[in-house]
């Protein structure tokens, strides 16, 4: 089992080998989330959830803050190809997540 590389991240954004899943981008367009919020997520975000069994490629969800706004991103890693690839983001609620926005509710 391949794990999600956090240490080639900003390498990876800074050379742009950055996939944007379709779906990524509807629904971000969607819900009014911008490819620079997204990239603001990664460069200055953190993980908060692993998913090292994900399919093809291992994948985190990420956590970060627009002005007072929580966003999550979801991303997964090709380390072979160091490639990521942004498979959605959107805007956690108190339904799925504690108030702190990082933390499952059960």
């Amino acid at each position: 089992m391949t794990l999600f590389d956090t240490e080639s991240l900003p390498s990876i954004i800074q050379k742009g080998a950055i996939e944007w899943n379709r779906h990524a981008l509807e629904r971000m367009m969607e819900r009014g989330i911008s490819r620079r919020d997204v990239m603001n997520v990664l460069l200055d975000g953190e993980i908060i959830e692993h998913y090292p069994s994900d399919y093809p490629f291992p994948s985190v969800l990420m956590f970060g803050k627009l002005d007072m706004t929580p966003l999550h991103v979801v991303v997964a890693c090709d380390n072979d190809r160091e490639t990521l690839y942004i498979i959605t983001a959107y805007y956690p609620d108190d339904v799925h997540f504690l108030g702190d926005h990082k933390t499952r509710r059960t």
